[in-house]
């Protein structure tokens, strides 16, 4: 009897210990994934370890267009550990590949500062850029998030940039010809798009 009661104790609690298991699986997936995970409407979960990652560069007040931005804003991007290996072995992003985009306000006012501007601390935009090639024509895909906590919106295949990376990206339709220790890999492993070769001989020759 005493047997019986015991078996039945350890079935209770796998059983207990099951369900805590799937009621956080999302939460403790998001956090510590290095791939791409979705929420049961598409969404994207937040990617919560990124700044873990590997750091790409940092852009301040870039503008694709004539027009200035309104504001001016630091751009700092992450990728994947995984992806970024990947890339250094062989000049072009892997399949689940993820792309973080953070924005944060730049100042210039702050303790001893007199010149220059420095990061603060508010996240102003936050954006993914995946590629999951089962899951998204052409194989890339733009999440927004409202911030880094929440999941993010698929923006869909129609909006500008996607037709801004196809057109101008260095790679593989990621713009690595802002990130300054990738770009010679490309050169090296002569990854580089023919768009994007253009357009620099182009800029070259002004």
């Amino acid at each position: 009897m005493r047997m019986i009661k015991i078996a039945v104790l350890v079935a209770s609690l796998a059983a207990a210990t099951l369900l805590l298991a799937q009621h956080f699986a999302p939460s403790a997936q998001a956090a510590g994934a290095n791939v791409p995970v979705y929420a049961a409407n598409g969404d994207l979960l937040p990617v919560g370890n990124y700044r873990e990652w590997i750091y790409l560069t940092s852009g301040i007040g870039m503008s694709y267009t004539a027009k200035p931005p309104d504001m001016t804003m630091f751009d700092n991007v992450f990728v994947n550990p995984e992806a970024y290996r990947s890339f250094l072995a062989t000049g072009t992003w892997p399949d689940k590949t993820v792309l973080v985009l953070e924005v944060r306000e730049a100042k210039s006012k702050g303790s001893i500062n007199q010149h220059g501007h420095f990061q603060g601390t508010q996240v102003m935009g936050f954006e993914v850029h995946v590629k999951d090639v089962s899951r998204f024509p052409g194989g890339w895909a733009f999440f927004d998030f409202d911030s880094p906590d929440k999941n993010g919106t698929l923006i869909p295949q129609g909006a500008p940039c996607y037709s801004c990376h196809a057109a101008h990206a260095a790679v593989d339709t990621t713009f690595v010809q802002f990130y300054p220790t990738l770009l010679p890999i490309a050169e090296v492993k002569k990854t580089l798009s023919a768009v994007y070769l253009k357009e620099e001989a182009a800029a070259q020759a002004k």
